[in-house]
């Protein structure tokens, strides 16, 4: 190992300033004209007209981003008909409107209390009729934070946070309908959607004879858009999203097409996600706008004009990285698919006002970026705008990273990470190896740009190895790679991760698999430690930061997303509180007094369920921390763990 003093590594994050002419913060003035900086050491702003193609050095004082005003595009605070006539207001927990000229005002429910009011008005396109949402309220768990060391006094505080978790009685809403004129209040039968986690406003159809709601039913195992008839309030099923593990509800896309006939409804049905047609009166599917292996990862765009659909994909491109994002134009008349970012790259892009035109930034870890200007009419036609010269970066020794593939637990799965080395790496000696983890299954993590700095390059100039890697149970892949997670968070994408590691050793005999460390953040501080109880003959060394310990302890949303409900058993098996008699190795637990994201009864009850199985471990508990745990005085302590244990 070198026989580096951490002091001298606080310079380390300079080493950015060694990239040139890497494009950053591109800003859209008009849809005609980009500006955008170059540099990360003297920075130096460029103005560049689209139509002409020409680029112009500007001063920094013409263009501070700071100071340039964008278009406010806040609501009315007031909730006014579309007409104007009327203006809406929640009062007492009922619904009220006023006419703004004659200030003449009308109650318009009666039925609203402290324990089941109104939350939320949304007009019909003709002003005559208003859709509601009124909620019954729940008591909202709280968690106490004790602030030991406060600035404002000598003696602690106590704080309290709104904090529900999995398995609590949760708010339940129903959507309500009012007819302006008579003041009548249409009855909709609400009671099949009373089973929920949550239940939302969607859309009034144009011609404000319908109007939508969707429903997340309690387990995301069902989601469903319900259509409401305005006159009769019947309701009508259109999208009945249905799943034997969950609905990975945050990624679901829905648009309504102008003339209300059709939505657009992103599913998992066929395991990948993929966009589909759907007749917005009966909730028939008409048609599979996307399909194969591969997966939609955003839509940016529905242009109903020109009729195509602008979204981004990954995995599409054999022998790529199938995280890599693309942007797609998918023509809706002809289906044909057009990539508008073909580079075997990662691609990050800033759209024209209108999108017609975007800046695309593309790299990879080991590609240094370029930036080009991109039209949606002319794939084509491209201007380059800048190209990162790193020849100096290279100079100062730094170590290219390198994506690697290894098959996963299954044989056939492409498993992908990224090995890091440090700087003057010799393929001569044995390094230690440490896992940088976070396997949340809400995303995918492992960076797909171009950095030369990272959270752990001082660690790789300690002289370990650091090693990312997107197992089973992670997200941006096909449904069936996802469901890994379903009540078995513990399992983290392990058995992959530990595959992944022994192919690159089997390839790089210089990776020590004798010395193998894991360090992570909140879901990532969950695995650290639950990889020194279910998988401590390789990991050996274990630093986990403001985890989630007990999953029946952490926030409701994430918690009963993958773990479901109700709370039952799998939540114990997960638990590293109820598996703490399985640790072997060395561990270090560092969390925050002030941690409102994660209880920190969380770490406390891990710590004391290790102390009564006779474990030895370290605890760093920092007074006046919060989850955010990144500052330079935690990042030493983590790397000299890993220096003196590994």
């Amino acid at each position: 190992m070198h026989q580096v003093k951490y002091a001298d590594l606080d310079s380390l994050s300079n080493i950015s300033r060694l990239v040139k002419h890497n494009l950053t913060n591109p800003f859209w003035v008009d849809n005609s004209t980009v500006l955008y900086a170059v540099n990360n050491d003297v920075i130096t702003y460029k103005k560049v007209d689209i139509f002409s193609k020409s680029k112009v050095q500007i001063s920094k004082v013409q263009f501070d981003s700071a100071k340039v005003k964008t278009p406010n595009h806040k609501k009315e605070k007031r909730n006014l008909s579309p007409d104007k006539k009327w203006e809406s207001s929640i009062r007492d927990n009922n619904i009220w409107i006023k006419n703004p000229e004659s200030q003449v005002e009308k109650q318009l429910s009666f039925d609203g209390s402290e324990a089941d009011k109104y939350t939320d008005v949304y007009w019909s396109p003709n002003s005559q009729k208003i859709a509601a949402i009124k909620e019954i309220q729940n008591p909202i768990r709280k968690i106490p934070l004790l602030e030991s060391s406060p600035k404002s006094q000598k003696q602690p505080i106590l704080q309290w946070r709104d904090y529900n978790k999995p398995g609590d009685v949760l708010p339940v809403a129903r959507p309500a309908l009012f007819d302006i004129s008579s003041g009548t209040k249409t009855d909709i039968i609400t009671s099949p959607f009373d089973n929920q986690f949550n239940l939302s406003f969607g859309t009034w159809y144009k011609d404000s004879q319908s109007f939508t709601f969707e429903f997340n039913q309690r387990g995301h195992q069902v989601y469903q858009v319900v259509k409401v008839d305005a006159t009769t309030g019947n309701t009508t099923i259109l999208v009945d999203e249905r799943s034997t593990t969950f609905i990975h509800y945050g990624k679901n896309f829905i648009h309504y097409n102008a003339d209300n006939k059709t939505l657009i409804w992103s599913s998992e049905r066929d395991n990948w996600r993929h966009l589909y047609l759907v007749d917005a009166q009966n909730g028939k599917v008409l048609k599979q706008l996307t399909k194969g292996v591969w997966v939609v990862r955003e839509v940016l765009q529905v242009n109903e004009v020109e009729n195509y659909i602008l979204f981004l994909g990954s995995g599409k491109n054999a022998g790529e990285d199938p995280y890599n994002l693309h942007v797609y134009k998918l023509d809706m008349g002809t289906d044909v698919l057009i990539d508008l970012t073909p580079e075997n790259a990662n691609h990050k892009t800033t759209f024209s006002p209108d999108f017609k035109h975007f800046v695309d930034n593309y790299s990879r870890p080991d590609v240094a970026p370029a930036s080009r200007l991109r039209s949606i009419a002319a794939p084509n036609e491209t201007m380059l705008l800048e190209k990162a010269d790193i020849t100096a970066l290279l100079k100062s020794k730094w170590t290219m990273p390198e994506p690697f593939k290894a098959k996963g637990r299954d044989g056939l799965t492409d498993i992908w990470g990224t090995i890091y080395r440090p700087s003057n790496f010799n393929p001569h000696k044995k390094y230690p190896i440490v896992e940088y983890i976070y396997a949340g299954p809400h995303d995918s993590f492992v960076e797909k740009n171009f950095y030369a700095y990272n959270r752990f390059s001082k660690l790789l100039e300690m002289g370990f190895i650091v090693v990312a890697i997107d197992g089973m149970g992670t997200a941006n892949r096909s449904k069936s790679f996802h469901d890994v997670c379903w009540k078995n968070i513990k399992d983290s994408g392990f058995e992959d991760r530990i595959l992944w590691i022994k192919a690159a050793a089997e390839k790089y005999n210089y990776l020590d698999i004798n010395r193998v460390g894991i360090y992570g953040y909140s879901a990532g501080g969950q695995s650290a430690l639950s990889a020194l109880l279910h998988y401590n003959n390789f990991y050996k060394v274990a630093v986990s930061l403001c985890g989630c310990h007990d999953n029946r302890m952490d926030k409701i949303w994430w918690n009963e997303q993958w773990m479901g409900y109700p709370v039952d058993d799998s939540y114990s098996k997960s638990s590293n509180v109820d598996n703490s008699y399985k640790l072997k190795g060395k561990l270090l637990i560092v969390n925050g007094e002030l941690d409102d994201n994660v209880d920190p009864a969380s770490s406390l009850q891990v710590v004391n369920a290790l102390v009564k199985a006779n474990k030895d471990f370290e605890q760093l508990y920092l007074p006046g921390y919060t989850h955010n745990l990144g500052d330079n005085y935690v990042t030493r302590k983590i790397f000299e763990f890993f220096q003196n244990n590994l």
